[in-house]
């Protein structure tokens, strides 16, 4: 007589995201990392301490570029099984999203629920609390630092545990939302310092934004109207101050919004709008070489973390942020860069000045990218996730 095939072993940890590989963005970018460090976690544990993951999606598509499926890349380990949820009809996509948890919590009582966004937070509390299983909230930076619906702060008072980036937005959370600051574990963004690293200055971009002979000062931010906490206004204000002491910087910008127009219209006001490049959009893969162009990496900005700061710093690149914002975790209170009051350009402009003088060891390539890696790599990564993230 034939054994019966034995049925599959649901998997205990489920995650459920808005999305994560339709769209470029910082929450995005770090998801992946979080998704990547799972992966390591699990071969590391030899999958003992880490199974199989469920993942639901809800705005991805179907056929979105997604390297961590396996039925999509043959590379990918089997780690994760992915449910697309999207649909042309948000409403629909939200009740397939609903639906599919439902069925998948009722039926197989996963370990543990990690939901993505707060947005997801009250379906995740509902389901948690109704069938008596645990669930973690992630949070990342604005979404949270103000006062929020009483449904969302109820998911969040109710969550067994809170993952966010860092200090500052752990703080700002539980000061706007009354929250409980034990209940919050620190899971901080990574660099992969194979991709970031340190190389002469790529020709072909020196060639293609005329920055021969030049110092350059690089930004990398979103430029829109409604939002222009990144400081690239304030930097191009401290411009005139640094081309007294320094002549030959010019301030390479990458990144497209619609509050373009106004920054390039404020250069030109000021003289200094040959000192200024407008880069545009630049694909990821590029971003490493836009780094190796650069002497320094400038925003004077609010954060919820800014893993910008840690890719500038694995490639050897000194940085200046802003005093008051998440980027004290990244810069480690001041340690490994200047830190500015963001709106001040007389500020900026006299730490931008001290960067391009030298002689500080913050201007220490080699000793940057040492110290960086140390303390936000993907390998340390997955060993505080391993750390937080309850066994089965």
């Amino acid at each position: 007589m034939k054994d019966k095939p034995k049925t599959p072993v649901a998997p205990p940890h489920v995650f459920v995201f808005l999305e994560i590989f339709a769209c470029e963005g910082g929450i995005q970018s770090y998801v992946k990392d979080v998704l990547d460090a799972y992966q390591q976690a699990v071969s590391v544990s030899n999958s003992s301490q880490f199974p199989q993951a469920d993942v639901y999606l809800l705005r991805d598509p179907v056929d979105c570029d997604n390297p961590f499926d396996p039925r999509k890349h043959r590379d990918a380990p089997n780690v994760f099984r992915f449910h697309y949820c999207q649909s042309n009809w948000a409403w629909l996509g939200r009740l397939r999203l609903a639906w599919a948890l439902l069925v998948r919590c009722v039926r197989d009582r996963p370990d543990w629920l990690v939901c993505g966004h707060i947005k997801l937070a009250p379906l995740t509390e509902f389901l948690g609390r109704w069938l008596d299983i645990p669930y973690t909230v992630m949070t990342y930076g604005k979404e949270v630092w103000q006062p929020l619906p009483p449904r969302d702060r109820r998911s969040l008072r109710h969550a067994k545990s809170i993952w966010t980036i860092g200090r500052y937005s752990r703080d700002r959370a539980c000061e706007s939302n009354h929250l409980d600051p034990d209940k919050f574990e620190m899971l901080p963004c990574a660099v992969d310092g194979e991709v970031f690293s340190p190389a002469p200055k790529p020709q072909h971009l020196l060639d293609r934004y005329n920055l021969h002979g030049s110092r350059v000062l690089m930004t990398v931010a979103r430029l829109w109207s409604g939002d222009i906490y990144k400081g690239v206004d304030v930097t191009i204000r401290a411009l005139p101050k640094i081309l007294e002491v320094c002549p030959d910087v010019k301030y390479l910008v990458i990144g497209r919004g619609d509050d373009k127009p106004r920054l390039e219209n404020l250069a030109r006001e000021l003289g200094i709008g040959d000192r200024v490049v407008f880069a545009g959009f630049v694909p990821t893969e590029e971003l490493p070489d836009h780094y190796r162009a650069a002497d320094a990496y400038i925003m004077p900005s609010q954060e919820g973390f800014g893993i910008v700061y840690l890719e500038a710093m694995a490639t050897g690149i000194p940085v200046l942020s802003g005093d008051s914002d998440g980027s004290a975790d990244p810069l480690q209170d001041g340690r490994l860069g200047w830190q500015v009051p963001h709106r001040d350009p007389e500020a900026v402009a006299q730490a931008c000045i001290e960067i391009l003088k030298g002689g500080d060891r913050r201007c220490d390539g080699e000793w940057l990218r040492q110290e960086t890696l140390a303390t936000f790599s993907s390998q340390v990564l997955a060993k505080r996730l391993r750390e937080i993230l309850p066994q089965s």
